[in-house]
């Protein structure tokens, strides 16, 4: 058995690098990874997330994603790969070997992570042994349409103020008297 060591980047809108080298067994899962990553960048971990496997050009490859999101849907050709079921070992091929995880895809984090090392020894549970930067806070990310105006605030008019609503139709209260919703 040997550990892995991951260096974990994450893909900010800043120019500031921000990244952690963890290390890890690669005997552990991917949802081992996936724990230890949210754990080194302080985010919270309770979005969907999904890790694929790359190349060198980053490209997205064969997806390990938190659950199984076929739902016994037969008509889907690929066996889901689940991250609890994914041990690290069957995927690493190589020292380089790069993976993409997506995590919250509504706010679309990216990480990129490299196996920059493997060492002989085993880690008695997964730990961060290098930090570079500080990472933003994990609601920093504006979610599409988070900063619109909603339509449908109960801040944009209270009840009375509907009363007094016009609509610059030219019709009044009075222009409707004469109207009962029953005679036709």
């Amino acid at each position: 058995m040997a550990a892995l060591k991951f260096r974990v980047l994450l893909d900010t809108e800043k120019e500031n690098e921000v990244f952690r080298d963890i290390l890890i067994n690669e005997d552990d899962n991917f949802e081992s990874l996936y724990n230890a990553i949210f754990s080194a960048f302080n985010f919270q971990g309770d979005q969907m997330a999904s890790f694929y496997i790359s190349n060198d050009e980053w490209d997205k490859g064969h997806e390990i994603s938190l659950m199984d999101m076929n739902y016994g849907d037969e008509s889907i050709n690929e066996i889901a790969t689940v991250m609890s079921d994914a041990n690290l070992r069957d995927f690493m091929e190589k020292e380089d070997q790069k993976v993409i995880l997506v995590y919250d895809f509504l706010r679309m984090w990216i990480f990129l992570i490299e196996l920059v090392e493997r060492q002989e020894e085993n880690v008695s549970a997964p730990e961060v042994v290098f930090s570079i930067g500080m990472a933003p806070p994990e609601d920093s990310r504006i979610v599409a349409g988070e900063d619109d105006d909603d339509l449908f605030s109960s801040n944009d008019f209270d009840e009375e103020e509907e009363e007094d609503f016009d609509f610059e139709d030219g019709y009044d209260d009075e222009d409707l008297s004469d109207y009962s919703e029953y005679d036709y």
